[in-house]
């Protein structure tokens, strides 16, 4: 089951709203449901930026199976956070024999963890939910642009120097590159594409900000355009 052809999410308004959400993960418990395929679809393009000793924090977990099998690789601290409490309890409880995994009920806009505390912070597909209203890609509302600019600034606050950020997402480069392409979060940025090959699967792209280290000048030239 773990390496279904992946589907593009469907984009409702909803997913921006916590009571869906709390909803939804009372109806659903931690019962694994994974958006953009589980952990084997995308590990070789992963694994070369983690270390075992790595502090890693997951943005939005929901009840993915990542946080755990990420911990059976070998990652043996994993913090997860979603701002549902109904799905941090589930996943508490499914995981309480694993006490390296820590769970916290958190806004991704606003980590209560002090600066340079992780050394890897990985999302998959929660940045998307801050884009699920926008009509237009090639026009983002002020609106999105300030949610992720707020996400992302938080992010490089709790990331050490020489720690990286890890987004896994449908979002091609032209259209998320601007949004991560600035200055002000002190990384440099590199994408890959992951997916199946097959004719028909969707392809997703991994992108990889490294902080401490600078943006290439045609990337600060995309982040200048936003």
């Amino acid at each position: 089951a773990g390496m279904e052809r992946a589907r593009a999410p469907p984009r409702s308004p909803r997913y921006r709203r916590r009571r869906y959400w709390e909803a939804r993960y009372q109806r659903e418990g931690a019962e694994p449901r994974e958006w953009l395929g589980a952990l084997p679809r995308f590990l070789p393009q992963l694994e070369p930026e983690l270390r075992p000793g790595d502090r890693i924090l997951v943005l939005g977990c929901g009840n993915s199976a990542l946080s755990h099998d990420l911990h059976e690789l070998g990652y043996p601290d994993v913090t997860s956070i979603d701002f549902s409490p109904a799905c941090i309890a589930a996943m508490r409880a499914r995981y309480a024999h694993c006490p390296g995994l820590r769970w916290a009920v958190m806004d991704i806009r606003a980590l209560a963890f002090p600066d340079a505390t992780f050394d890897v912070v990985l999302e998959k597909g929660t940045l998307d939910v801050l884009m699920v209203e926008e009509k237009d890609p090639w026009a983002v509302s002020p609106q999105a642009v300030a949610a992720m600019h707020r996400v992302l600034a938080e992010v490089s606050r709790v990331l050490r120097p020489g720690g990286c950020f890890i987004s896994i997402t449908f979002a091609q480069p032209h259209f998320r590159k601007p949004h991560y392409a600035q200055e002000a979060f002190g990384w440099s940025l590199r994408h890959a594409p992951c997916g199946d090959g097959d004719a028909g699967a969707f392809h997703y792209f991994l992108y990889v900000m490294r902080k401490g280290q600078p943006l290439d000048p045609s990337d600060l030239a995309l982040g200048r355009r936003l």
